[in-house]
């Protein structure tokens, strides 16, 4: 029940100003904290072991994190949950993207930008478009999708164990000289963590989205994404809306030619576009809901 509280509270509330110009929020005080142990820690020698022991660091902390908000009682749950959950504040930035690229070019530049991490000074339309869509479709699955699904299996331990490694990820899970060894160990458990949500999460839109194409046609496009997570909700998204994602894009000022996802859908896209994307993720956002609550009757009568 306490899940269900929290997933409507995040979705009326999602990250009030008022209280996070106040405070700090806990996603900020995990990503501060693994800057701190990776400046303490990220350097030779056997900097994947390292690595290693940062992954059960945070693990541990954030399964005592866990036990002891919980034994604060239900209403501690239920407010930690609903912080760790992000589908409101996810739905925001990119609907924001939509009305700034009614605006100008320019200004849709500068909103994808602060979701996205690719160059974004030379976008089109049609890449910012994209841009905002795929990041949508990622984030459903990492920031919504993935802490229920941890929370239904490990309880608020699970949860903040689950954000503390994807924060770690985001942070030192990249591929270049500084952190290729020591962030290789995060990059590889937030992989395994969000393999189940990201299937899930695409099962879902697939289905609150009639089953547009055969199921096997998504599995195919997902493996083109050069994530073995990310490609799911992304493919899904794509068939979904018949467009193409994905596809080229730029990094540091370098062209990087990956490869479509639904290399035959539309990719003449626009605003219109991310408004039904947000549509199609409230619609499937209700199902979870409604699958959540399923669950917590079949328990109740257990």
């Amino acid at each position: 029940m306490s899940l269900i509280v929290a997933i409507l509270l995040d979705a009326l509330l999602g990250e009030p100003r008022w209280l996070w110009s106040r405070l700090p929020h806990p996603a900020v005080v995990i990503g501060n904290i693994i800057s701190k142990l990776s400046k303490l820690m990220n350097h030779a020698p056997q900097q994947k072991k390292k690595g290693v022991l940062l992954v059960l660091t945070l693990a541990i902390g954030g399964g005592i994190t866990g036990m002891l908000i919980t034994w604060l009682g239900p209403i501690a749950d239920v407010v930690t949950v609903a912080i760790l959950l992000a589908h409101k504040s996810l739905v925001e930035h990119v609907s924001n993207v939509a009305q700034s690229l009614r605006m100008s070019l320019f200004s849709g530049q500068r909103s994808v930008a602060m979701i996205v991490g690719r160059d974004t000074a030379d976008m089109n339309t049609e890449q910012v478009s994209r841009a905002a869509i795929e990041s949508m479709a990622e984030n459903f699955s990492d920031g919504f999708v993935a802490p229920v699904f941890w929370f239904l299996v490990a309880g608020l331990p699970g949860i903040i164990i689950y954000k503390a490694i994807n924060t770690s990820d985001s942070m030192i899970g990249y591929k270049n000289r500084i952190f290729k060894d020591f962030g290789w160990a995060t990059a590889r458990v937030d992989d395994v963590l969000n393999w189940i949500p990201a299937r899930l999460s695409a099962l879902c839109i697939w289905a609150i989205t009639g089953f547009p194409v055969k199921w096997q046609l998504i599995a195919q496009n997902a493996k083109l994404h050069r994530s073995p997570n990310a490609g799911w909700p992304e493919a899904a998204m794509a068939y979904a809306l018949e467009i193409s994602l994905s596809g080229p894009r730029s990094y540091e000022g370098q062209m990087r030619k990956f490869p479509w996802v639904n290399p035959i859908g539309r990719k003449n896209i626009g605003p219109s576009e991310i408004d039904n994307a947000i549509r199609i993720l409230w619609a499937t956002w209700v199902g979870v809901l409604a699958l959540v609550t399923a669950l917590a009757i079949l328990f109740f009568f257990l």
